[in-house]
């Protein structure tokens, strides 16, 4: 649901999110400012060729897409870590209302993926 609007959204795979609590003391400064104890969120739409983020590497705690093996850190920003992903997932960030965990604002960063032949930023 848009925060402003309160307009539920219309179930575009963009709208996809990854959850995981991980230890507050691992996530950077900048993650954990947009993090509830622990519990980050970010794009579940991998940034190469937009496939399903699904995979969970538990020994190097990190989001892994499983078509082309990119590798994303949740606790520094979910910063591409391996692969051929062009840049990090989007995040999200979050907060605690009335006892219950809510979307605080619209992602940061660029939701989607790179389009053959274009350039992501523009250039």
């Amino acid at each position: 649901m848009d925060p402003d609007t309160e307009t539920a959204r219309d179930g575009s795979r963009l709208n996809q999110i990854l959850l995981v609590r991980l230890d507050p003391s691992w996530l950077s400064e900048e993650t954990l400012a947009r993090s509830v104890d622990g519990i980050v969120a970010y794009s579940g739409v991998c940034s190469h060729t937009g496939c399903d983020v699904t995979d969970w590497n538990d020994e190097a705690h990190r989001f892994q897409c499983p078509c082309h093996e990119s590798q994303f850190d949740p606790s520094d920003s979910a910063r591409v870590v391996g692969g051929p992903a062009p840049w990090q997932l989007a995040a999200l960030p979050l907060k605690v209302l009335d006892g219950r965990l809510v979307v605080a604002g619209s992602f940061e960063g660029r939701v989607g993926f790179q389009q053959p032949g274009l350039n992501p930023f523009g250039l």
